[in-house]
């Protein structure tokens, strides 16, 4: 959460010319509700319901940049999905980088708590083994521009 999958992942698929998918956005299109809205009504497994099959559904596209929600990985079918069927880059952001880059935002509805610090810190602690385990690439993306990310992904994509 707040690694900025989204706006790099916007630059990432303008620099290699390839069509833009983020999961949570089109989750959204298709339901007609935003995502706090879907965690009201359905709660967090409605959403992660909803999430997993959408993955499925986008995996299969080929020649995409696809962004996902922070929490994706916490379902092993997703994690098969994606290791299965693409390149998968972890951008890796400290606690207190997502902290900065979250403060202000109320469209996180894991964050509208008292305490963000100790959620983010709960979440990190869960998901990025998950996200280690899946990661053909990990990009550290603390007090980095996302121009700067981008440019990185897309030198170590060309060593590859």
């Amino acid at each position: 959460m707040g690694a900025g999958k989204s706006t790099i992942g916007r630059l990432l698929a303008k620099e290699l010319k390839y069509p833009f998918k983020d999961s949570d956005r089109e989750i959204e299109v298709r339901t007609g509700a935003d995502i706090p809205w879907i965690f009201d009504v359905e709660g967090e497994e409605g959403f992660r319901q909803r999430e997993e099959a959408m993955i499925a559904e986008l995996v299969q596209e080929q020649g995409i940049v696809l962004a996902t929600g922070g929490g994706v990985v916490m379902r092993a079918a997703n994690r098969t999905a994606l290791a299965g069927n693409g390149l998968v880059v972890y951008l890796r952001t400290s606690v207190d980088q997502q902290l900065q880059r979250t403060a202000k935002d109320r469209q996180r509805p894991l964050l509208q708590t008292s305490d963000p610090e100790r959620v983010l810190r709960d979440l990190m602690a869960k998901r990025d083994p998950l996200y280690l385990e899946i990661a053909d690439l990990v990009i550290e993306t603390d007090q980095r521009g996302p121009k700067t990310v981008v440019n990185t992904i897309v030198a170590k994509l060309q060593e590859a």
